[in-house]
Formats: structure tokens, C-alpha cells, sequence
């Protein structure tokens, strides 16, 4: 697959609906925007105090002045609004956020992620990552099934906890998966990959929906 974080971002954006208010966190989420369906418009909101945010800039309408949460040029929608901290984390603590879309180093069949820190090695923080997972209405997680062929959808996560039991949906190239109470249940699947191949990708015991489906995203 030439091009896999567009297809995963492509999918991700399926799940999206009109109106609804998202967090896009930084890397791979933040291609999501780029793919949503005709008719469909959200609010994006930048933790660090964009309600309304728009595309990534050009380096030539670049600005200083306005970056992301990442700290990236970014750029604000006519209708927008420049919040401080304190009401943007009210709006996400508030259970104002409809979806929050993250990336992960790894996830559990509870629903538990971990994405902030590998101990022992340099990390930015904690940044905003828990608030959004708690206070989100719905968590999709977003990124590549494997780390260069190393599992990272996990029966327990092995890293520092981000969130306890808050994953709904987990969205990789290889596949859609939910979060159940019964363990993580394989909804959609990649056809350029065997169920076998997935399985064996995935340290967590998958559940085989009933209604499985070929995974298409963009179509």
C-alpha cells in the first residue's frame, strides 16, 4: 500500500457527520480533514485555543502567530474564534467534543491507551492528550496496526496508561475495529490483507464480527 496513513486518515473521515465538533491530535489525525465526505462540515477544535480551525497553511499564508497544538502553521476559519486555555479545555472537559481522533503506541483490548510516553526516552508531555480522551464523546484511535512489525494493539497495554477503558474504535491499515465488552471486534477488514495476516499482527485475541465487510475507505 503506497500511500497508508491517507487511507486510514480517508476512513477515519467516514466516521465523521455533519456539525459534529473534533479534535484531531497531532500526526496522522491531522490528514483526516482532508478527506471528508461532500456535505459534511465540522468544527475543528486546536487544543491550544482554535475553535474553528481550518487546512494547514501554505508556507507563503503561513503565520507565526497561529499554530496547532503541535505547534504547526495552522489557520482559522472565517466564523472562527482565538480561546485561551482555560475555555478550550472547558469545551473539552465540558463533553463538548463529539469525536476525538488520536494516534496510539499502543491500545488493549479493554479500551485502555497509551500514547504519551516510552520511559526512558525524551518525550514533549502529556500535553492535552488525557482531556480529550476522557472528555470526548467518541475516541478513534488512528494508526498503522504495527510498529515496523511489532503488535500495538495489545491484550494489555505495556506503556504508562493515557486513559483507562476509553477507546471506542480503532482504525488501521489493515482493518476497523471496536471496542466491546467482550474484547475488540473486527468490523471492517483490508482485503489486501488475509484475516490470518491480521490476527497475526494483532497480540490481542480478535473477535470476527458476523457481519464482516471489506474495508473502503474513500469510496
Amino acid at each position: 500500500m503506497e500511500d497508508v496513513k491517507g487511507f486510514i486518515a480517508a476512513r477515519v473521515a467516514e466516521e465523521l457527520k455533519d456539525g459534529d465538533v473534533v479534535s484531531l491530535g497531532i500526526g496522522l489525525p491531522t490528514q483526516v480533514e482532508n478527506y471528508l465526505p461532500e456535505g459534511v462540515v465540522i468544527t475543528l477544535l486546536s487544543e491550544n485555543g482554535i475553535v474553528g480551525a481550518g487546512a494547514k497553511p501554505s508556507a507563503d499564508d503561513a503565520s507565526s502567530y497561529v499554530v496547532d497544538a503541535g505547534g504547526q502553521p495552522a489557520s482559522i476559519l472565517i466564523g472562527g474564534s482565538f480561546v485561551d486555555s482555560a475555555v478550550s479545555f472547558g469545551i473539552i472537559r465540558g463533553g463538548h467534543v463529539d469525536v476525538s481522533v488520536l494516534g496510539a503506541l499502543e491500545v488493549d483490548e479493554e479500551g485502555n491507551l497509551s500514547n504519551w510516553i516510552i520511559p526512558g526516552k525524551k518525550f514533549p508531555g502529556m500535553g492535552g492528550a488525557m482531556d480529550l480522551v476522557i472528555g470526548a464523546k467518541k475516541v478513534i484511535i488512528a494508526m498503522e496496526h504495527t510498529n515496523k512489525g511489532t503488535p500495538k494493539i495489545l491484550k494489555k497495554c505495556t506503556l504508562p496508561f493515557t486513559a483507562v477503558k476509553a477507546v471506542d474504535m480503532i482504525v488501521t491499515e489493515m482493518g476497523l475495529m471496536v471496542v466491546t465488552d467482550k474484547g475488540i471486534e473486527l468490523l471492517e477488514y483490508n482485503p489486501e490483507f488475509t484475516l490470518e495476516q491480521i490476527q497475526a499482527a494483532t497480540e490481542a485475541q480478535l473477535i470476527i464480527s458476523p457481519n464482516l465487510k471489506k474495508m473502503a475507505a474513500g469510496q
